[in-house]
């Protein structure tokens, strides 16, 4: 009676299947997780937008911002997305050498995006352009320092699920938690992309 009902949820009339497997649920309810992120980022650039003209007399974007840096930092984090794919292709054939050399690959990436930002703070703060100077700079710092720690975040999961697949191999459940690092990562490349084209571009022309 038991494989009877479960051949029902499968097979519904009309060609319907039954319940979802554990991977699209948990992609789905991941992508809700990261639209409300999505919504928080929203809010600090809106919060940017009103502010990015508050210098109170302080630098502007246009005096302290140094684009070839930047540009450096933007290549960093979008190379480490594309080695991310490429991670998510080794696990789709089970190939663990390709796996974890391309996550390795995303981890330094991650890291020399984020000590370039680390740099671009610490050299703001010695020159007096700290996130108190100015609302411009708070904003500033919240903002890009907000998208920084999700960075430090997301390259503690890869180890993470780099020390999982190395000690369990390609499991299902540890394949739906890959799923979950590749959205976090390239969510993080696309607010990066904006951050950059907001902050960066506009404020170094303005």
């Amino acid at each position: 009676m038991t494989d009877v009902m479960a051949d029902e949820r499968l097979h519904l009339p009309g060609g319907h299947e039954g319940p979802a497997s554990k991977r699209i649920v948990t992609g789905y309810g991941f992508w809700i997780f990261l639209l409300s992120d999505m919504v928080m980022f929203s809010c600090f650039f809106a919060a940017y937008a009103v502010l990015s003209g508050q210098t109170a007399g302080g630098p502007k974007g246009s005096e302290i911002f140094d684009l070839r840096n930047v540009a450096i930092e933007t290549g960093c984090l979008l190379l480490s997305s594309f080695a991310c794919g490429l991670a998510a292709i080794a696990a789709g054939v089970r190939n663990e050498t390709w796996f974890q050399i391309a996550m390795a690959v995303t981890c330094i990436l991650g890291l020399a995006f984020l000590a370039i930002e680390f740099n671009e703070f610490a050299s703001l703060v010695a020159r007096g352009a700290g996130p108190s100077r100015s609302a411009f700079l708070s904003a500033f710092f919240a903002l890009v320092g907000c998208h920084g720690l999700h960075v430090s975040a997301g390259i503690l999961w890869l180890l993470t699920m780099m020390a999982q697949v190395f000690a369990k191999g390609f499991r299902a459940d540890i394949l739906r938690r890959f799923l979950c690092f590749a959205l976090f990562w390239h969510a993080l490349d696309i607010i990066w992309v904006a951050v950059f084209s907001v902050v960066y571009l506009l404020g170094s022309t303005s």
